[in-house]
């Protein structure tokens, strides 16, 4: 005989207010992920934005059950899994929207230019996957840190010009998923900078960042243009925003510049 007694499901209830509510569920939950990028897999901790829409007659959804899903198995994430991931969840949580963001630390393996010592260097990484009435669609955004040098003061100076950290942003819609790896994202975006940055240096790799920074000038003006102009030809980009912040060095602002392309 059961003698557990029966608890009743507030959330399954109806609500009377006629309000449908756009989006709701869990946000900045870390869990443990498996970054999947073409041929190569690395241990990230996510930062999860999981939600869906909920009907105007329902009371409440399952939260427990976004929680569920991100525990069930290793957690693997990739540009082309993204629309898989969102219906999962849509049709866990008995919903027809659905919303997921993950944010994470991706890392890639670079020799230095010159020593080609190698060392890890690290961007900020967010996919970002959505369903609804309109279909699937998948974003990728990305926060690439380059080094910018000024020409202005470069053509002014007698020696010497001042430099900065600068960082490239770009949230973008995935056209064609198969066709994009966070690497080559990165990888071009990096490129637009005066130079990129190294985890370790040797004196020789200083030498030649130095010469190149001088030796390629940019105006915050001019790495937001060759930011476009490298995501206008990358495959697999569709509408983009893209931002660039140059962290000034003689100044207590920042340079700051945006083009944005299509709908997001």
């Amino acid at each position: 005989m059961n003698n557990h007694p029966v608890i009743p499901d507030v959330q399954s209830s109806k609500d009377h207010r006629n309000i449908a509510i756009d989006q709701v569920g869990i946000r900045d939950i870390r869990h443990p992920v498996i970054i999947s990028d073409g041929a190569e897999q690395q241990h990230s901790i996510a930062t999860c934005t999981l939600t869906v829409g909920l009907p105007h007659d329902r009371k409440g959804t399952h939260m427990s059950r976004f929680v569920q899903m991100l525990n069930e198995a290793p957690l693997v994430l990739s540009i082309c899994g993204m629309n898989d991931w969102v219906t999962a969840m849509a049709k866990r949580l008995e919903a027809t929207t659905a919303h997921a963001a993950f944010r994470f630390t991706y890392f890639r393996n670079k020799p230095a230019p010159v020593s080609a010592v190698p060392s890890l260097v690290d961007s900020e990484v967010t996919l970002i996957g959505k369903l609804d009435e309109k279909g699937h669609e998948t974003r990728v955004k990305a926060v690439v840190p380059v080094t910018s040098l000024c020409p202005c003061s470069k053509e002014i100076s007698a020696y010497g010009a001042h430099n900065q950290r600068s960082h490239i942003t770009v949230e973008a819609v995935v056209t064609e998923p198969s066709s994009l790896t966070l690497k080559s994202l990165i990888d071009t975006l990096e490129a637009q900078g005066s130079c990129e940055l190294w985890g370790i240096l040797k004196r020789p790799d200083e030498k030649y960042i130095t010469e190149r920074a001088y030796d390629n000038p940019k105006f915050v003006e001019d790495i937001i243009r060759d930011v476009a102009v490298a995501l206008n030809a990358l495959p697999g980009i569709g509408a983009y925003r893209a931002e660039v912040e140059n962290f000034e060095s003689i100044h207590n602002h920042s340079a700051w510049a945006v083009i944005e392309r299509g709908q997001l």
